[in-house]
């Protein structure tokens, strides 16, 4: 949910996010509540404006990555809160090893000047009272924060560091991805490890244990993504859409669909190098206005497609996202990236020259991993 811009930048929050504010609420409150010897409507205040203080921390270190980014040229779409923290979505990657540090490492520089100033906040108020807890914890909060993400492993900001060195040496972007990213997973198996030593222990609850493992896990799932998409990457210059896309076969308006299918086949028979052809529906004047969905074709029984015209299963052509012939393949991904969809239109100034199915492309940049066709 956006929830309005700070400094130009969008700022999105997520559902988990009332999640933890209620976990934070509930139990810093009552532990605030026994140690000030409050009511527990005034423990439940206290632990509200812990929510708040930690909220904007969080805050604070994503602004450090945003406004580092823009500095540097690179566009941000928006921040996002969260269950685990936030997160900054930037429109392109860094364009050098060092932009790459300095903006990796600009969030956790945020969160250890938060977290030197609450500790002398603390040092400097009067034990046991509302404001004093409340620097403590934010203090303690942002130390944390400034050291967990400074580890060495993808997605944390230590990971992109890490990536940043590694690029700088090797003049590999994509290896260094994979690299941080393995490294990433390295950190999710022991902080696992860690977790269960501390449950075995007793030093962490059993109240506890759920959210630390979710930790791990979403460190497992983010590294996962970063040595996915750095040999996905990879695989960008491959992508031609001149041969990727699907030919294209017009068919008149109320043709039935199973004449339209048989024509398509005989001007453009499938083989094993090339998909079955698009059928473009055009008007009467012979211009192209939609396409027929393949999934929403197979659907139809074969004994109905003789009575049953494509213009019923197909889509208006200014619905489908349109991407020129000659995109290159990081831009052809970042199309895809922001209008998820089953079919693109490939367009050669305003004629319609072939339809790209999103499952081409999975093929062609993860050619070991199971597609749907």
């Amino acid at each position: 949910m956006r929830v309005g811009r700070i400094l130009g930048v969008p700022l999105y929050v997520n559902a988990s996010i009332l999640l933890l504010a209620l976990l934070i609420t509930v139990l810093y409150g009552e532990l605030a509540g026994q140690r000030l010897q409050l009511s527990p409507l005034g423990g439940y205040l206290v632990g509200a404006g812990f929510v708040l203080a930690l909220l904007g921390s969080v805050l604070a270190h994503e602004l450090g990555h945003a406004l580092t980014a823009r500095r540097f040229g690179i566009g941000v779409r928006g921040i996002t809160l969260e269950l685990l923290g936030g997160y900054t979505e930037m429109d392109r990657d860094a364009p050098s090893p060092r932009v790459d540090l300095l903006v990796s490492l600009a969030g956790p520089a945020v969160s250890a000047v938060l977290g030197a100033a609450a500790v002398a906040a603390t040092l400097a108020l009067p034990d046991r009272t509302v404001a004093d807890q409340l620097a403590f914890q934010l203090a303690a909060s942002n130390v944390i924060v400034a050291v967990f993400n400074i580890l060495p492993g993808l997605p944390l900001d230590g990971g992109r560091a890490l990536r940043a060195v590694i690029w700088s040496v090797t003049r590999d972007r994509h290896r260094a991805t994979e690299v941080a990213g393995w490294a990433g997973r390295a950190l999710a198996v022991g902080t696992a490890l860690l977790v269960a030593a501390l449950y075995a222990t007793d030093v962490l609850s059993l109240l506890a244990l759920p959210l630390t493992a979710l930790v791990a896990l979403t460190l497992w799932h983010g590294a996962g993504q970063s040595i996915r998409m750095s040999r996905i990457s990879r695989r960008l210059p491959l992508v031609d859409l001149a041969s990727l896309a699907r030919p294209v076969h017009t068919v008149p308006t109320g043709t039935p669909l199973a004449e339209a299918q048989r024509r398509a086949e005989q001007a453009h028979p499938a083989t094993e190098q090339q998909q079955t052809a698009a059928l473009l529906v055009t008007d009467s004047a012979g211009r192209p206005v939609a396409l027929v969905d393949p999934a929403a074709a197979a659907a139809v029984p074969p004994a109905r497609r003789p009575w049953l015209a494509v213009d019923a299963v197909a889509r208006i052509l200014a619905d489908l996202p349109a991407i020129p012939v000659a995109t290159d393949g990081e831009r052809v991904l970042e199309t895809v990236q922001a209008h998820p969809g089953a079919q693109y239109v490939v367009t050669a100034g305003e004629d319609v020259v072939g339809v790209l199915h999103i499952a081409d492309l999975a093929q062609l940049l993860e050619p070991h991993r199971k597609m749907n066709t």
